[in-house]
């Protein structure tokens, strides 16, 4: 028996990356996992990755900008399983290119919004009422350290996961005497497809930087993500809410941040 059987978890951005690696981790728990992403071929894999393991899963294609499509996306986790217990709002996008903050197109920062901030504010507004109607829940979103602090030339990306953190702590703050936990993860730099292919566009140099600054001496991976997460959504965290968990191998103490 793992700690989350009975329970059902909706991973948003469950196709890849650190999505796909908590999914896989929720099932080996016991929970039913409704993996939610925009591409139909990775929450497949995903789904067909869990069922290979003895898990229970199913995939729903979801745009997490669309209100109707995150309306939909909640109702049909509950239709299929019969309650919400846990959400872990995660899909996001990254910056194309790195610029300065006055060089970046409305476009892009329209994009980028729509998906980092106005998704996770879409998911939490039909994920509570579920939640609320059953009398418990418990939401993490996925900021970053980023949230936390600034770095130059991606004030775009920093500002949407400010306003993740925001959220997290005043939805916090308004359900967390009502039977919800509404906490928030902010990793460091994790190694998935998106990131890579986002430092790809960066010189070399900028990465060996970076390293520089990670006591840990290594970038994190999905997995580093994965495990501390369960605990936020364990009864061993019952008493934590509104908190921001850093998961970065050190680099936000080291920066002075």
């Amino acid at each position: 028996m793992g700690m989350f059987e009975t329970k059902v978890a909706l991973v948003t951005g469950g196709g890849a990356g650190i999505g796909r690696e908590s999914a896989l981790a929720f099932a080996r728990e016991g929970a039913k996992v409704v993996v939610v992403d925009w591409s139909r071929e990775g929450g497949e894999q995903t789904v067909a990755l869990i069922e290979a393991d003895g898990g229970e899963a199913l995939f729903l294609s979801a745009d997490v900008s669309r209100d109707d499509q995150v309306k939909a996306m909640v109702l049909g986790a509950v239709q299929a399983y019969g309650r919400l217990d846990f959400a872990f709002n995660n899909a996001g996008l990254t910056l194309r290119e790195a610029a300065d903050l006055a060089d970046y197109s409305e476009e892009e920062w329209d994009r980028l919004m729509a998906v980092n901030l106005k998704g996770v504010w879409l998911c939490m507004k039909h994920e509570i009422p579920t939640m609320l109607a059953q009398g418990s829940g418990v939401i993490v979103n996925t900021a970053s350290t980023l949230g936390l602090k600034a770095e130059k030339k991606l004030s775009i990306y920093t500002a949407a996961k400010h306003g993740v953190v925001g959220l997290t702590k005043s939805a916090a703050v308004e359900y967390g005497g009502r039977g919800l936990r509404i906490n928030c993860v902010c990793p460091g730099i994790v190694v998935t497809q998106m990131t890579e292919e986002f430092w790809a566009t960066l010189p070399a140099e900028a990465m060996a930087a970076q390293l520089q600054t990670i006591p840990a001496g290594r970038l994190g991976t999905p997995k580093d993500v994965a495990g501390p997460l369960l605990w936020l959504f364990s009864e061993a965290s019952a008493y934590i809410n509104g908190h921001t968990l850093v998961m970065d191998g050190g680099q936000l103490v080291h920066s002075g941040s």
